[in-house]
């Protein structure tokens, strides 16, 4: 058998003969190497590293050669437990059996109430149970509002710097990012500044708005300049959005960390009230109860829009972690009973006191932080050696705040973020925040103070 089909073979012509063998090989790679059939939107160079894992990695090979802890400042996660409160919740909950099953769609009844009363209190006005929804943290809310509303060809505005992971959830939608920029202050390269320095692009954004245009994005407090967006702003974005009939999605995941005397929302704007009808605000528990690993989010909009969020949340994840949504809702109900909240504000403000210390001394310029836990840095002042050695993986950046990070890390011990990862790649090179680093201070203060410490190191190189 085999011999008639070799003789068979050779006698074809060699046309053919080569198409069946290059289609047997095809055959035989695509079954060699499942790798081929990814989607295209994940593809990775080889060797290419996400930011995280980059500085992660930096800091834990320095920690080794140093023989000590790397004070790490990088990520937003936090270095102590939630309260005992919120803990002992937890506890409880596993030991209901309701609680370990899975919870309703939209949401464990409990925390949906304490919800409503959250947020009347923060709006001041009754919200009902209709309005929330609540998510496998706020990221997989933001995804499922999105999810809910765009379709491929459709638009999206999002201010730079940016959450990066706006745009991942955006585009796999099938939606187009539109970007608008929150523009670097100049003067920021000399003197510390606040957020009111840090202005929104108006004309780019009004230049952004088309027909295809669904939502536009903010996140106040801002990561990572620490900004609360004014009323005034608020309202000019608001009425944009009316007039061209587009949603607002206010990302609002550090609400109880403010640190101005009000923190404007646009869902409780009483200079524009009819925004509240088309906004959908963003809140996290991980984030309020220093708990960010319990991934317990939720959205506050109105009810006819909260449908289609509840949608795309049933089809993403179908429900949230049953006893952790049992212990957020008596989070919701001890904090207020222990001012939790207001307690939690003033100890950031110390927070940030014992931090920006070493900066005011070696008269390097920050912005102060109107909300959130980020700190952003000028550090143009300090001078890295032109001929210090960087690895390809650095250098390959092209930005000088990944090599200021990497430096930090390696000299200092101390970990911070390049935030040009909050930009897009061809508005990187000699952005202002080329010369900046985002600092986390939602740590313990001794790992604050071991900070500064090593910060005062800085001296030597300004």
């Amino acid at each position: 058998m085999l011999k008639r089909f070799t003789r068979l073979y050779s006698s074809l012509p060699q046309s053919i003969t080569t198409t069946i063998t290059t289609r047997t090989i095809m055959t035989s790679s695509k079954k060699l190497d499942p790798t081929a059939l990814h989607n295209p939107y994940f593809f990775q160079k080889p060797g290419q590293k996400d930011i995280w894992s980059l500085i992660n990695e930096t800091a834990a090979q320095a920690q080794e050669e140093l023989g000590k802890p790397i004070v790490n400042l990088g990520q937003g996660f936090f270095s102590y437990n939630p309260p005992d409160f919120a803990v002992d919740a937890v506890g409880e909950a596993l030991t209901k059996p309701q609680f370990n099953q899975y919870a309703h769609a939209r949401g464990n009844p409990n925390l949906i109430k304490e919800l409503t009363k959250h947020y009347s209190k923060a709006f001041g006005r009754d919200v009902d149970a209709s309005e929330i929804q609540v998510t496998t943290g706020a990221n997989e809310g933001i995804f499922s509002i999105f999810f809910g509303f765009l379709t491929p060809g459709d638009e999206v505005i999002v201010f730079e710097p940016f959450f990066d992971q706006y745009i991942s959830n955006i585009e796999m939608t099938g939606a187009k990012v539109k970007y608008v920029e929150i523009k670097y202050p100049k003067k920021f390269d000399n003197e510390t500044v606040t957020g009111d320095d840090w202005e929104i692009d108006w004309e780019g954004l009004e230049n952004a708005i088309t027909d295809k245009t669904k939502i536009i994005v903010i996140n106040t407090p801002h990561n990572p300049i620490g900004k609360i967006y004014t009323e005034q702003e608020l309202i000019r974005i608001g009425k944009l959005a009316i007039e061209h009939n587009i949603i607002l999605v206010s990302d609002e995941v550090y609400e109880n960390l403010y640190f101005t005397k009000t923190f404007p929302r646009p869902a409780a704007l009483k200079a524009l009230p009819e925004l509240a009808d088309r906004t959908f605000t963003v809140g996290s528990a991980g984030k309020s109860f220093a708990a960010t690993g319990w991934r317990v989010g939720f959205i506050h909009g109105p009810a006819n829009l909260i449908k289609f969020v509840t949608a795309a949340h049933t089809r993403i994840c179908f429900s949230t972690p049953a006893p952790l949504q049992q212990a957020v809702s008596q989070g919701f109900i001890e904090a207020d009973k222990r001012n939790y909240f207001e307690k939690t504000r003033q100890d950031y403000i110390h927070k940030y006191k014992i931090f920006t210390e070493v900066f005011d001394e070696l008269g390097l310029p920050y912005t102060i932080a109107q909300g959130g836990y980020f700190l952003l840095v000028n550090l143009s002042k300090v001078k890295v050696p032109e001929d210090y050695v960087f690895p390809e993986a650095i250098s390959a950046r092209g930005t000088l705040d990944f090599k200021l990070a990497y430096w930090l890390i390696k000299e200092i011990g101390v970990v911070g973020i390049p935030p040009t990862e909050f930009l897009i790649p061809s508005n990187r090179v000699g952005n202002g925040l080329e010369k900046t680093l985002r600092f986390a201070v939602c740590k313990d203060d001794s790992i604050l103070e071991d900070a500064v410490n090593r910060l005062r190191k800085l001296k030597d190189h300004i």
